[in-house]
């Protein structure tokens, strides 16, 4: 919204810095980490004040029956953070901004009517499983089909370690663009189980794909990497950046032990913010490697679901992963912080595929 400000430039040339990308990723990094640091304690406060308090699995590990009655829903200042820096500082004319922002407010919507149902009624279920995923599928398609039927993004998906190897999808893409979104949402869903262990590899992972965006929307670099040129990429580092400032405001609060939890308020839409800009940048097949502690998490509940269904019996003692190291001993700052060194050396194994693509 500000960018404007660069067209005064002949009434205050100061101001032609606002067209720079960096100087506005800069202030949209500062805008929402200010956001998020200085709104948390009063947010909190009002999340203890009308009783949003955490239910906890009474099949999990025993020593989160302390968790108990911590505020949730965090992720909703988080979010407002983010949204209200992207849209400051992106250029309003960019509809992938606009793709990235709708997906992260839809599905915050979501996870709110999920976080409500939790704290309302007491109870950990939440909205139904079936529910929550054909309203994410729905709105996840309608958003690829408008970027795909405007030509905004191609239906040819490029395969990493595979130098101009494509496979076109042609509207098939749609799904399969639209399943990358959710698994992701979800994927962060299922890690955010212990204190500040999903936005730690959320931070990490925006910061590389950040960087995968501005190389995708730089024309010199991306033919020089021969990565398929994505243009206006460049302003989805806005967004990236924004989650990275908000989730340090938030990671302040949220550390163990912490004193708020995002819930699915803040999980669904910052995995879903992941996926589609995957999907934007062209990306969808090498996020895999750039979110490898989501993909994971995720694989070993459908390890352990598949195997109690077929053979009765359970690969982990419990599934997501980190409740299984946690029963097997490990303790949760251990979990966490070793959780958080894996997601760098996946970034940066991410980062360096960009040579060898």
């Amino acid at each position: 919204m500000l960018t404007w400000l660069e067209n005064l430039t002949e009434a205050a040339s100061f101001l032609r810095i606002f067209g720079y990308l960096s100087v506005r990723s800069a202030f949209a990094l500062t805008t929402s980490l200010v956001i998020a640091w200085f709104l948390y304690p009063s947010f909190i406060a009002w999340l203890q004040k009308v009783r949003a308090g955490q239910s906890i699995r009474s099949d999990g590990p025993e020593s989160h029956q302390q968790k108990a009655g911590t505020p949730t829903m965090g992720g909703a200042l988080m979010l407002f953070a983010i949204v209200v820096a992207g849209v400051l500082w992106a250029r309003p004319e960019e509809p992938k901004v606009w793709a990235v922002l709708i997906i992260a407010v839809s599905f915050a919507a979501i996870g709110f009517v999920d976080d409500y149902k939790k704290v309302a009624k007491r109870d950990s279920a939440g909205l139904s499983g079936k529910i929550r995923l054909i309203l994410e599928f729905g709105i996840s398609g309608a958003v690829v089909f408008w970027l795909v039927y405007t030509g905004k993004i191609d239906t040819a998906v490029p395969v990493p370690f595979m130098k101009g190897l494509m496979l076109e999808l042609s509207w098939g893409y749609i799904a399969f663009a639209a399943f990358v979104i959710v698994a992701f949402a979800n994927a962060v869903n299922l890690t955010d189980g212990l204190d500040g262990l999903a936005i730690g590899p959320v931070m990490t992972s925006m910061v590389a794909m950040g960087i995968l965006a501005y190389i995708a929307g730089h024309y010199g670099y991306a033919t020089y990497l021969n990565i398929p040129y994505v243009a206006g990429s460049g302003e989805l580092v806005i967004l990236a950046v924004a989650v990275f400032g908000a989730g340090l405001g938030f990671l302040w609060f949220n550390t163990f032990p912490a004193t708020v939890f995002m819930g699915d308020t803040g999980s669904l839409p910052l995995g879903g913010m992941l996926g589609v800009m995957a999907v934007v940048t062209r990306n969808e097949l090498a996020v895999v490697i750039l979110g490898g502690i989501f993909v994971m998490e995720a694989v070993s509940v459908v390890v352990q679901v598949a195997s109690f269904k077929l053979t009765g019996k359970r690969v982990f003692k419990m599934a997501p992963f980190h409740h299984h190291l946690e029963l097997i001993g490990w303790e949760e700052p251990k979990i966490i912080v070793r959780f958080w060194i894996i997601s760098v050396v996946l970034a940066a194994m991410a980062l360096l595929t960009l040579k060898m693509r």
